[in-house]
């Protein structure tokens, strides 16, 4: 088998894992390769044709003619052309019929809960909040912080024991299997190691898939890792706590220890970040959200600049020996560095890569690089094909293939530019421009100084992975070493957090670009691919031999791939008009999008903006806020708006007059600080009062429970805010209710006679549940009725009319 078959059949076995993205994708792997095959025969017609007629009129009459009246040159013509033709055909054919294989391994290789799943005894109703259990099993990993202040760990569970009652009678212990997701108080996570055996007490619950557009969609997450159940500790219990359990884990926690005594918090953590990757370090959420920012998360994540780092010190140190030696060198390097590092795709990748060098080393070849980065996908996805869809083994492909093809076009075009200089240029853009399509579709936004923050921190990183490679491997003879070693590290390391902070604090250093369809994904990377294919190709030649001045294939492309993504956002922005209910966890969150114009009201606490409003914003390609209203029923405003604030533009914000204005100053200080910072108009709203809102106008009724009315194109919405029984008879009284299209309330039990007054014609709770007698009220006079905590966020156009998340996405138990 020559290269090119081998590398035909590993990108088919690719496009077949590729094609599972949509469920018609299996069917086209097969049909893809006939189609191939029926192109290449038809080639090889032409081609049959064309050859003999250039041989029947060559200048050779004397030896054309005799093998033409001889038969014998069309006889060997016609098997040659049949071998070829046919050797051809059965290639795409079998490409094909790989590709089809590959997609029924995907879907055979999804994970599954067994008949013995811990899951499986989870209620299906959803009650599983109030299941209470005991469920003992092995620790997988080491505990890690959350952004909660809790501790995580995986486990995988032998047993569980439900309790039942409140005396806390449990039932007999049943064995079951499966891995859990477990979340636990951070003390009692502490000495917590992987292979220890451990009980742990708390409520066992179904994950929820996303319920908000562009939401963590957190079921298809623990899919992916073979866990379909979650248990929110509150007790753990050691069940061998005399065993000595060993691992690698203990050589990675005496070199962050080591690294972190000398350097300190964040310089410490940081730097054995950017040696081990984030996985195994509990570094700061917020230093690395800043990381991200900016676009040097890859600098936090174990990959391939790690592993050839590392590689390349190693080979350097044995050159004098045999080439043998070298090789076993670097083996064992990259066994003990993959294994440090946790064994992540990317690593994974870098290593088979550094592999293949080695085997170079060895063999006396040269390595095609290209071809064995597309061996190496094929081999890590025939381990586990489920990593087609994971994210970190996605980005690192695109960004070593985009090394591999891109650098040099570029390099050759920054002549002017010394080589180091140049080089420092071109890798940060060569990868971004593989990895950045990818980047928008998942996460909606960009950053405009990616490209100048890597090109400054490039010295940094490298000074610092480097030496933090060095006092590791010195912490692990003797600590005291390895820490002081690691001391000459804290001026870089406080340079790149200086500079990260920096840019992560400038204005737009996060534009939203919106959701992304696939069309458009495959449309972007089919322009880099042809843009890559006809790189060398020459420019155009106009008359008297001089040059065309035209654009060149490459500026095109860049202009189409930005008509690609700005086009249809501008569009959406310019001719949607779409109210969003968000499911948040503790205020209503309202979104209205008209035409271009956006108010947003209320955003909850800081979890609810930064995990709920946000990445909702980013999704709908939002970066500026015209409106934002906070309804708060004198409770105070809502703690999120300072994240909100640093993340968007907000021309005009309204809040709610208070009666205590210094008290309510006071206690809002933070927010008003924000506020003011923003140079944002503040206006305050009192009972009655009317406030234009572009083409949606809002009448403030009550300000303490509250209580407000929206005129949304024509159609009345009523928010009711919560109310008991007794407030709601006071507000009947005050004959401050209409009939409305759209009740909005907190999914509690409300006055008949309130009912009768409204009229609603369509029920909204923002509530986890909503009131028996509500349900059945509504059930009977055919009042359709949402609530959040079933449904999702519910969204209304003029067009669709009322539709919720979990109804627009029937894949909640994708993998995907």
């Amino acid at each position: 088998m020559n290269e090119a078959v081998a590398i035909v059949i590993c990108l088919a076995y690719i496009m077949g894992l590729i094609s599972t993205i949509v469920p018609w994708g299996i069917y086209t792997a097969i049909t893809i390769g006939l189609v191939l095959a029926i192109i290449v025969q038809q080639r090889y017609r032409q081609n049959l044709r064309r050859l003999t007629k250039e041989i029947t009129t060559s200048q050779d009459k004397i030896d054309s003619e005799y093998l033409l009246r001889s038969g014998e040159f069309q006889d060997s013509l016609t098997k040659i052309t049949r071998r070829s033709l046919l050797n051809s055909n059965w290639l795409w054919i079998t490409a094909g019929a790989i590709a089809l294989l590959a997609s029924i391994y995907f879907q055979f290789r999804v994970p599954q809960p067994t008949a013995s799943d811990i899951s499986k005894i989870i209620p299906l109703d959803g009650e599983s909040q109030q299941q209470v259990v005991i469920v003992r099993g092995k620790v997988l990993s080491l505990p890690r912080k959350t952004r909660s202040e809790k501790a995580q760990l995986w486990l995988k569970v032998s047993q569980v024991t439900e309790i039942v009652g409140t005396e806390g009678s449990a039932n007999v212990h049943q064995d079951v299997a499966g891995k859990v997701y477990v979340t636990i108080p951070l003390l009692q996570a502490t000495g917590i190691y992987p292979g220890e055996l451990v009980a742990i007490t708390g409520s066992l619950y179904r994950p929820l898939p996303a319920t908000n557009p562009g939401g963590f969609d957190f079921r298809a997450y623990l899919a992916r890792q073979g866990s379909f159940a979650g248990v929110a500790g509150y007790k753990l219990t050691e069940l061998n706590q005399e065993s000595n359990v060993w691992g690698l884990y203990k050589i990675r926690q005496r070199i962050i220890r080591a690294q972190v005594s000398s350097l300190g918090v964040p310089e410490g953590p940081l730097v054995s970040a950017m040696v081990l990757g984030r996985r195994a370090v509990d570094l700061s959420y917020q230093l690395r959200d800043q990381f991200v920012q900016v676009g040097l998360a890859h600098v936090l994540a174990a990959s391939g600049f790690h592993v050839s780092l590392i590689l390349g010190v190693v080979l350097t140190l044995t050159k004098n020996f045999s080439s043998g030696v070298r090789f076993s060198f670097g083996i064992f390097t990259l066994i003990i560095y993959v294994g440090l590092t946790g064994g992540s795709p990317s690593v994974l990748r870098a290593a088979f890569m550094g592999l293949a060098a080695l085997l170079a080393i060895v063999s006396q070849r040269v390595v095609k690089s290209l071809a064995s980065l597309v061996l190496v996908a094929t081999l890590l996805l025939l381990i586990n094909p489920l990593w087609i869809w994971d994210l970190g083994f996605q980005l690192s492909f695109l960004a070593t293939l985009g090394l591999l093809v891109t650098v040099q076009p570029l390099m050759k075009r920054l002549d002017m530019l010394p080589s180091g200089i140049a080089s420092l240029v071109a890798i940060p853009i060569a990868a971004s421009v593989w990895t950045l399509p990818l980047l928008l579709s998942v996460f909606y936004v960009v950053s405009p100084y990616t490209i100048l923050v890597n090109i400054v921190t490039a010295p940094l990183v490298a000074i610092i992975t480097l030496g933090g490679f060095i006092s590791a491997i010195l912490a692990l003879i003797y600590p005291d070493v390895g820490g002081l070693s690691a001391g000459i590290l804290y001026f870089p390391v406080r340079i790149l957090i200086e500079i990260v902070q920096f840019f992560s604090k400038l204005p737009g250093n996060q534009v939203a670009v919106g959701a992304m369809s696939v069309y458009q994904l495959v449309v972007l990377y089919g322009l880099i691919c042809t843009t890559w294919f006809l790189r060398s190709r020459p420019p155009g030649v106009g008359k008297g031999g001089k040059k065309k001045s035209s654009l060149q294939f490459w500026q095109w492309s860049l202009l189409l791939a930005i008509a690609i993504i700005i086009i249809p956002l501008w569009y959406t922005r310019t001719s949607v008009f779409q109210a969003t209910i968000l499911d948040s966890p503790s205020k209503p969150v309202f979104v209205i999008q008209d035409q271009g114009q956006v108010i947003l009201v209320n955003v909850g606490d800081e979890n609810t903006a930064r995990f709920i409003v946000l990445p909702f914003l980013q999704q709908q390609g939002i970066n500026k806020i015209d409106w934002s209203i906070d309804l708060h029923s004198q409770k105070g405003l809502s703690r999120g708006w300072p994240y909100i604030f640093e993340s968007l533009k907000i021309e005009t914000f309204y809040d709610v007059e208070a009666d205590e204005k210094k008290s309510y100053q006071t206690s809002n200080q933070a927010v008003f600080n924000a506020l003011q910072k923003i140079q944002a108009n503040y206006y305050t709203l009192v009972n009655n009062q009317n406030v234009e809102l572009g083409s949606t106008q809002m009448k403030l009724i009550n300000s303490e429970t509250p209580i407000v009315k929206f005129m949304i194109r024509g159609q009345s919405w009523l928010l009711l805010g919560d109310s008991k029984l007794s407030e709601q008879s006071k507000l009947l009284a005050q004959k401050s209710f209409q009939p409305t299209e759209v009740l909005w309330w907190s999914g509690n039990k409300l006055n008949p006679e309130l009912l009768n007054i409204i009229r609603p014609e369509v029920a909204i709770a923002s509530a986890d549940s909503v009131h028996p007698d509500m349900i059945e009220l509504f059930k009977e006079n055919n009042i359709p009725l949402f609530w959040t905590g079933r449904d999702g966020a519910i969204q209304w156009t003029p067009i669709t009319g009322f539709q919720s998340t979990l109804e627009l996405d029937q894949s909640d138990s994708s993998f995907l």
